[in-house]
């Protein structure tokens, strides 16, 4: 029935008249009731489809789901976003993009959910997912070593926030890949690795955006810490938009680093992070490192001056931005 749903959908997307039921029956082979059944759970959605005797059907109206044919439509990428898995509900889009990859699915598959319900960030942290944000899973499967994987980190946050961006959103990358917005958390980005000695076989993106969920819906612990784009702007955007925004700018910055390098990349983060120039303090494989955050190193790595002038880098870990120097 989804995969009807879908292609009904598509059908009525293609046509800006009315189109028969008895047409869409003979396109998808299969009966007119079952089409029927199919506008009417659209409707259920929140499609407004206008049904005239004699005519057929027409789509009027959509609202701000993230059904794969509304993030198709018009998506200007080659890779990214071709092939996507959607989900009403799902434990974790990481966990099913993991275990898409290790069957074969190819680079730029998407994972997607309306919400999830054991969504998790870096250090196994929960992330809180409910309706109205974008949380997402991406395969990709990059030609370099697990020594340079930290760089897609990067190219992660640079991607989200070049869409943010162009959504009016004035926001800032903290090392490794956290968006924020005036020091408040936007997007959270967790890059899970399966490589062999020497070889990637694949790494997954995770990215959870708040969009347009509430900021007082939050877990008390985390509302001084979190804002959301509706939050700051002011105004609900269209979520299809901003992903699809997201996926463009994050193809362009992966095809840059893929046929320039990571100079590519690491200029980009340079100029939006908020990092640089700051007292950091980072907690990494137990330790924890406090001093000025001078750079990133050509792998991503964060190169901090302690206070003896000695350079640590840090390949991960938790970062907090303590002041400036």
């Amino acid at each position: 029935m989804e995969d009807l749903k879908f292609n009904v959908l598509r059908l009525l997307s293609e046509k800006y008249d009315f189109i028969s039921g008895e047409k869409l029956a003979s396109e998808l082979g299969v009966s007119r009731t079952a089409v029927w059944k199919a506008v009417k759970s659209l409707r259920s959605r929140g499609y407004s489809i206008e049904a005239v005797p004699r005519r057929g059907y027409r789509l009027v109206k959509t609202p701000d789901v993230i059904f794969p044919q509304e993030i198709k439509r018009g998506l200007r990428t080659r890779v990214f976003g071709r092939k996507i898995v959607y989900f009403e509900e799902v434990a974790s889009t990481n966990d099913v993009a993991k275990e898409l990859a290790s069957q074969g699915a190819p680079e730029g598959t998407l994972v997607i959910a309306e919400m999830q319900t054991r969504g998790r960030g870096r250090m196994s942290r929960e992330w809180f997912s409910p309706r109205g944000g974008l949380w997402f899973s991406i395969i990709l499967r990059p030609d370099m070593t697990p020594g340079e994987v930290p760089l897609l980190a990067l190219m992660l946050g640079v991607g989200v926030a070049k869409a943010l961006l162009r959504e009016g959103l004035r926001c800032h990358l903290k090392w490794p890949n956290d968006v924020l917005v005036d020091g408040r958390k936007v997007c959270g980005i967790l890059t899970e690795l399966d490589a062999e000695m020497d070889v990637v076989n694949y790494v997954i993106g995770g990215i959870g955006i708040n969009v347009n969920n509430e900021v007082k819906d939050f877990p008390m612990e985390f509302r001084h810490l979190a804002t959301t784009v509706k939050a700051e702007l002011g105004r609900k955007v269209s979520r299809v938009v901003l992903l699809k925004h997201v996926l463009e700018e994050l193809e362009r910055t992966y095809d840059g680093l893929n046929e320039k390098g990571g100079s590519v990349v690491l200029d980009e983060w340079r100029r939006l992070s908020s990092t640089l120039g700051k007292r950091v303090r980072v907690v990494t494989h137990g330790r924890t490192i406090e001093g000025l955050a001078l750079d990133v190193a050509d792998n991503g790595a964060l190169l901090i001056e302690l206070e003896n002038g000695r350079i640590e880098k840090i390949i991960s870990g938790d970062c907090l931005h303590v002041g400036k120097i």
